[in-house]
This record gives structure tokens, sequence and C-alpha cells, in this order.
């Protein structure tokens, strides 16, 4: 694989060197939120291993729960796992007895993945002891300060 040069890119924004680069005001604000997701994702999923799952399998079981099930392409639009491994995870949740793969009458050509009653009693446990866990950080948040870092979160979704 040939490196890519910089100059192989037409842009209409300002040419930058590297010093420049560097000194750009959102700088400090990348590495923030990047200290701040690893932050999240070491408490968050060292509490979802403690109880016994991996963060896509909570995913998907906080997902399923208090649904009817959902199709796989519905499950991996609103999880945060891609499709490409969310299969691997369904099949490993049906191995542990937590979901069941069903054919709808209507549409036999996919299928419908719906938490088990084994898997509904994980959801019971696992979802609100999760939540309690991520509570006893987020309370020391005033209402005001969540609302702002979420629309600030938003802002910079939209833009990107």
């Amino acid at each position: 694989m040939k490196p890519i040069k910089a100059n192989q890119f037409q842009d209409t924004t300002p040419q930058l060197n590297a010093k420049s680069a560097a000194q750009e005001p959102f700088m400090p604000m990348l590495r923030e939120l990047a200290q701040t997701y690893q932050a999240f994702c070491a408490y968050d999923e060292a509490h979802i291993r403690e109880l016994g799952l991996t963060p896509p399998q909570f995913d998907v079981i906080a997902t399923l729960g208090n649904t009817s099930g959902m199709f796989m392409n519905q499950l991996a639009e609103k999880t945060l796992v891609t499709k490409g491994t969310l299969t691997g995870i369904v099949d490993r949740l049906e191995q542990k007895g937590l979901v069941r793969r069903e054919v709808p009458p209507k549409n036999r050509r996919c299928f419908l993945i719906v938490l088990t009653s084994e898997g509904e009693q994980v959801f019971e446990d696992v979802f609100p002891a999760h939540i309690a866990y991520l509570k006893e950080r987020f309370d020391q948040l005033d209402p005001q300060e969540l609302s702002q870092i979420k629309s600030a979160l938003q802002r910079l979704r939209e833009i990107l």
C-alpha cells in the first residue's frame, strides 16, 4: 500500500502545517472527549463484566428488554454493535439460553430475536443494577449540567 501524501487531497480549507494544526483551539477538547470516553468505557465495562456479560451482550439484552423482540436489522440499528458482529453475539446469547430466534409467520425470510424467560430474568436483574451503578456517578452532576453536556454532545454529533 502506498503512503498517502498530504498534497494528494484537494481541499478548500486553509492549509495547516504540523505546528499550526496542533495549535487549533479544538485540540484540547478532542483529547478531553477521548479521555472521557475511555474513562466511561473502563467504568462501564468493568461492572458489566462483573454481571457476567460482555458489553455487547449487555447492549443486546438491554435493547431487547421490555420489547416483544426485534428483527436483526432493527437490533443492529438500536445497539452499539456492528452488523458484522451481531450474529456472533446473538449466537452466544442463544447458546446461553438468553435469546431465541423466531420465524414470523408473515415473513419467513427473516427472524425475530426474542429474550427467553431466562433472558428476561437476566434483563430484570442486570439492567436496573447497572443503571444504579452508573447513577452513583451521574448523580454528581446537576440537571442543568446534564442538559448542557447532552446539548454539547448532540451539537458535536450534528456537525460531524
